[in-house]
């Protein structure tokens, strides 16, 4: 009992923290998501009262990512009513089930990494983008509308930006400013080592001081004033039955709509890899070392997308974030991620007017700076010193995310990194030595056609009166086109006066498809 009330009160103290790092985001993903504002305290909500209920995970904290602001961007924007939308989220976590259900759960491991971080990469540029005219105070919706930052950057940028700094709102553009300065100020090191940043989120403070400054400029500084459409706009309900009026229901007339299953299929995947990339990254900083259930994770994130879409919330996933943030505040198991839940579904129901103080230059700050957290240049050169390999496939993804969506850019990174993988496979498959006319052609791994113009190229170029040792020894397959190219050549090295000697594995049974001339030399 003593370990019980001991353990719980650390995981309602973490709760707490997680509450006060998720309700800021919680806002202003949903603001760059282009959704109802409310939408994203839904899917808090679902993410820890039924996501936390039912996942295997004891540290993950689920809720709206900003990995998938781009993805309900452009659903929101393509589909023709929101409740179509809700519709698609709904069929997302109906597919996460089967993804479950499948034991698709190893997937996540087969996306290389640096196709992962392109796509974080490009979101964080996108984040950016979108979000710097409400730092501003231009909150109208003809700047970057969802069409052109989420398909593609179908406008001027300088033009656009030209066109927001023409509007700009002088006490949204203070709030912004001093927000970023006090984001940035959480992330030098000697500062993250007082108490002060180690107890108080940095998102708080930002929320905090908006709501600060707007108040001060009501009573001292008039000019400085934000209307209405620069604060977060939440429905206020004077009883229950009102606040159940505030909920959104999905129209299923949509469900032949080809635009709904689309979105749903991306929004399935897009958030199933980033919640299976979360559990193992979270694996990692949970101080027992637990091992979260990769399918039972899948189940958990279907039920929590099929009830937030029920509900009216936003997509939601494990976010690394938040998850974190409950790992360094102590929580030893999954009562903080529901108590959290509990806390943001009390928020919304008796304290709307709070945060309804809260201005979108704050939130816009917030997500900035978490854009530039993902884009960051150490990030940009650690890729580029693994190589080009790496960085080649990682640019190629962010540039195909900007230029088209984040499925498609996806798809077209992990062919960028195949193509790499193919080419240093394709070259490590042949080794070449020479000696003083001594030639060693050394046949490894596995040998496909797609080696035969090297190998080809290799033999026909070596000078007569030349000694040569083919060995296949260490090679477990050998395609027949290379074998008849091997064998093609046996045949008229004699007429360079060229001596060939052949290593084989006789225990290998495609080494028997060699031929055996007598001018030849066999070992």
């Amino acid at each position: 009992m003593k370990s019980f009330l001991k353990d719980g009160g650390k995981d309602f103290s973490s709760a707490i923290i997680v509450f006060l790092v998720a309700l800021p985001l919680c806002l202003g993903i949903a603001l760059a998501s282009g959704a109802p504002l409310f939408a994203g305290i839904i899917a808090g909500i679902v993410g820890g009262i039924v996501v936390g209920s039912l996942s295997g995970s004891q540290l993950s904290v689920s809720g709206p990512a900003a990995g998938l602001t781009v993805i309900v961007a452009t659903s929101i924007g393509k589909l023709p009513v929101y409740e179509a939308f809700l519709l698609s989220v709904i069929i997302a976590g109906a597919i996460q089930l089967l993804f479950g259900a499948l034991k698709a759960g190893v997937v996540g491991d087969y996306i290389p990494n640096c196709v992962l971080k392109g796509m974080l990469g490009a979101i964080g540029i996108l984040l950016i983008l979108k979000q710097f005219p409400h730092l501003i105070g231009y909150d109208d919706t003809d700047f970057l509308i969802e069409e052109n930052i989420s398909t593609g950057i179908h406008i001027t940028i300088l033009n656009a930006f030209n066109q927001a700094f023409q509007v700009v709102t002088p006490g949204a553009a203070l709030i912004g400013v001093l927000s970023l300065f006090i984001l940035i100020t959480f992330e030098i090191p000697q500062f993250k080592k007082t108490a002060f940043a180690k107890f108080i989120p940095a998102p708080l403070v930002v929320v905090i001081l908006g709501i600060v400054i707007q108040e001060i400029t009501i009573r001292y500084i008039p000019a400085l004033l934000l209307q209405a459409k620069h604060l977060v706009s939440l429905p206020v309900a004077k009883n229950a039955n009102e606040f159940l009026e505030f909920f959104t229901f999905p129209d299923f007339n949509f469900i032949t709509n080809k635009d709904v299953w689309i979105s749903a299929v991306t929004i399935a995947i897009v958030a199933s890899i980033e919640t299976l990339l979360s559990i193992e990254a979270v694996d990692k900083i949970d101080p027992f070392k637990r091992v979260t259930p990769a399918n039972r994770e899948l189940v958990a994130q279907g039920v929590g997308n099929i009830v937030s879409g029920l509900l009216s919330g936003i997509p939601v996933t494990s976010v690394i974030v938040r998850s974190s943030a409950n790992a360094s505040a102590g929580a030893t198991s999954k009562r903080s991620t529901i108590f959290h839940g509990i806390l943001l579904l009390f928020c919304a129901a008796l304290i709307p007017t709070l945060l309804n103080k809260i201005p979108l230059a704050a939130l816009a700050a917030i997500l900035i700076f978490t854009g530039y957290k993902l884009i960051k240049l150490p990030i940009i050169v650690s890729m580029y010193k693994k190589g080009w390999d790496q960085f080649i496939p990682f640019t190629i993804t962010i540039i195909a995310i900007i230029a088209t969506d984040l499925l498609i850019g996806i798809l077209i990174g992990i062919v960028a990194a195949m193509i790499f993988i193919i080419r240093v496979n394709f070259i490590s498959a042949i080794m070449v030595g020479n000696n003083e006319n001594n030639y060693l052609i050394r046949l490894r791994k596995d040998v496909s056609f797609l080696n035969k113009p090297i190998i080809k190229n290799k033999l026909e170029s070596i000078p007569r009166n030349s000694f040569v040792i083919i060995d296949t020894t260490k090679a477990d397959y050998v395609d027949k086109d290379i074998i008849d190219v091997i064998n093609d050549y046996l045949e008229h090295a004699s007429l360079k006066n060229i001596t060939v000697e052949i290593k084989k594995n006789d225990s290998n049974p495609i080494h028997t498809f060699f031929k055996i001339p007598s001018q030849i030399n066999i070992n």
